[in-house]
């Protein structure tokens, strides 16, 4: 069942590149930047993450990240999803993310599993909604 929102985030795609295929099909490495708000303060993520096109097109895709605030706290978050991918190139991601702090103000996230709705338009602009999964 989903709880309340923690998060949201927009940013901008930052790099692209293919690697080299593993057996399971072609694979894309993406990094991004984006600003938003975790438990009520701002805060700038950079995150990288690789997908992999699966035989019925759907993405599956594993990433990891770093999140700063202005009041000098940090966070650094794995995760896992799957996406599609639309017509128009853009791309949705559905999963969920594990964070890890020692930020007083986000310490609960350390013992949080949350769901992520992580979306990039053809233009590689990005937006994420995350909510705890209780």
């Amino acid at each position: 069942m989903l709880g309340d929102e923690i998060g949201e985030e927009t940013g901008k795609v930052t790099v692209r590149r293919v690697l080299p295929c593993q057996g399971s099909g072609p694979m894309m490495e993406t990094s991004f930047q984006a600003q938003g708000s975790i438990l009520g303060i701002a805060h700038q993520t950079t995150g990288t993450y690789t997908s992999t096109i699966r035989p019925d097109g759907s993405l599956i895709g594993s990433g990891q990240g770093l999140v700063m605030n202005a009041e000098g706290g940090t966070a650094s978050w794995v995760g896992q999803g799957v996406g599609l991918i639309g017509k128009d190139g853009s791309v949705r991601y559905r999963g969920a993310i594990f964070y890890q702090t020692a930020f007083p103000k986000w310490a609960r996230l350390n013992s949080v599993a949350a769901v992520f709705e992580y979306d990039v338009d053809p233009q590689g602009n990005t937006k994420a909604q995350i909510s705890e999964w209780k």
